[in-house]
């Protein structure tokens, strides 16, 4: 067996294996996820007799397609109009400054500011540093701009806050596009698993959670004492977290009350999400995982950490491990190696099969009924699959830039309003992303999967032919819609 033969075979074993340690770590968050389900709903607090103070922070960057939406949204807010402070983080460079100033004037009852920093340093992590200094309320609840928090919200959170030690309460994102195209009903699902089964399954062992940039509640005091936002990672929101529960705060996860919101609906839009969501993520686990690893907490909370800490690099392995399938089946059809490691390989894919799990329940919580949720997983499942690890050469590289220190600016997504298709995004005007240099990769490792599977055919070799099958396809598919997108910026 020659020394690449033994080197691929390394990387592809340890890539498999620590899939296998973040499929057991969903499992164990699906089990206390369908406990939770058994216990029932907790019961809410009681209604405060005084309702205390709050300021709504809305941060805004050149947003002219929803700001409108996110304004009358936050302005039917059901809370004591004496008691509200609304924050218009306005770092815009474009109309929708203007559009702002026109629109607050609707509102002449509330208490609606409209802010505007001297510069955009810090990027959203700065403009909600600002905005604090400048808070008027106790409590901070923060939406995105493509978020229409229902009335009922604050009503609905702010009571938990009734316990001294709580220090965020974060709540659902629902999703106003889902319907929108193939693209939003793969994220769709994504996301559903993230808010139905992680987070409950990790709040219910008061492991670490993370607020998730929006659609949550801070106390103000949390903030400060965890040492407010810092924009040293492409997450403030992750990095904020870990902080303020490393200096003992209590997070709240609340799945029965939804915050809608806008899904991406275009694979560039898709891509600087996700590479700010990866990147981010990467560095944060640079930041946070050694302390939270030498920290009194208990064991199992410390490999749930290691594990959310680490799950964009599940996309590193993916990578690692389907370039190094390549020489191992060339090296399995000419006898060089034997039958044994891929045995092995077949268990190590149950990992996939635990994932499954997750995706699956977290399906049938959806709004489909019976018949429909199980078709539905069965079409869309396979699909989701193969696009994740289509897009692993690009949140790989989003890893790689967080685990090297590699600094990279704030890349906002862009918003569309599509609701009810009354618009095509070819329309928005922020579709201006240059497309980068690894979506040209991305077709060359389609074909290259392609070829492949197709040669494997030949040499009757069909160990591996679903997985490269579904690289071929989730890499062609991201390239076509990479292009699709991007060319018309």
């Amino acid at each position: 067996m020659s020394l690449l033969i033994i080197l691929c075979l390394l990387v592809y074993g340890l890539a498999m294996l620590f899939i296998l340690f973040y499929s057991i770590a969903q499992a164990h968050l699906l089990y206390r996820f369908r406990q939770v389900r058994k216990q029932g709903k907790t019961p809410a607090p009681p209604t405060p007799d005084v309702w205390p103070p709050v300021t709504v922070q809305l941060p805004v960057y050149n947003e002219k397609y929803v700001v409108e939406r996110l304004i009358d949204a936050a302005a039917a807010l059901d809370y004591p109009a004496d008691k509200l402070e609304i924050q218009l983080l306005d770092d815009s460079d474009d109309e929708t400054t203007s559009i702002i100033r026109g629109k607050i004037t609707e509102y002449p009852h509330l208490n609606l500011q409209h802010i505007r920093r001297p510069d955009r340093s810090g990027f959203k992590a700065g403009a909600l540093k600002y905005g604090l200094a400048l808070a008027q309320g106790e409590f901070i609840a923060i939406f995105d701009a493509d978020f229409t928090p229902q009335p009922s919200f604050l009503k609905q959170t702010i009571p938990y806050f009734a316990n001294t030690k709580l220090g965020m309460v974060q709540t659902r994102w629902t999703h106003l596009n889902t319907d929108y195209s193939i693209l939003t009903r793969l994220q769709a699902l994504a996301l559903d698993a993230h808010f139905f089964i992680e987070q409950v399954g990790r709040n219910s062992q008061h492991a670490f959670i993370n607020f998730n940039g929006t659609g949550g509640v801070w106390r103000k005091t949390t903030i400060l004492d965890a040492g407010n936002w810092q924009d040293d990672t492409l997450t403030e929101d992750l990095d904020l977290s870990y902080r303020a529960q490393l200096k003992g705060w209590q997070f709240l996860y609340l799945p029965e009350v939804e915050s809608p919101a806008e899904l991406p609906p275009v694979m560039s839009a898709l891509k600087s999400q996700q590479f700010r969501w990866t990147k981010g993520g990467a560095e944060s686990a640079v930041k946070h995982l050694g302390t939270v690893l030498s920290s009194g907490k208990p064991l199992q909370t410390k490999l749930h950490a290691l594990a959310h800490l680490l799950n964009s690099a599940v996309f590193v392995a993916v990578l690692l491990a389907s370039l190094a399938s390549i020489p191992l089946l060339w090296a399995k059809v000419n006898h060089q190696l034997s039958s044994t490691a891929f045995e092995i390989g077949k268990m190590l894919l149950l990992g996939f099969m635990v994932i499954s799990l997750v995706y699956f329940q977290a399906n049938a919580l959806g709004k489909a009924t019976g018949r429909n949720r199980v078709v539905g997983f069965v079409l869309y499942y396979p699909l989701f699959l193969s696009v994740s690890m289509g897009m692993a050469l690009h949140n790989a590289v989003a890893v790689w830039e967080g685990w090297t220190g590699r600094k990279s600016p704030f890349i906002r997504t862009p918003k569309f309003n599509l609701e009810a298709r009354q618009h095509t995004w070819q329309e928005n005007f922020y579709l201006h992303l240059k497309m980068p240099f690894t979506t040209y990769l991305e077709g060359l490792l389609g074909l290259l999967f392609l070829a492949v599977a197709a040669w494997s055919v030949t040499q009757g070799e069909y160990v591996m032919l679903i997985f490269h099958s579904m690289l071929a396809v989730g890499y062609l598919l991201v390239f076509y819609h990479s292009v699709r997108s991007y060319k018309h910026t």
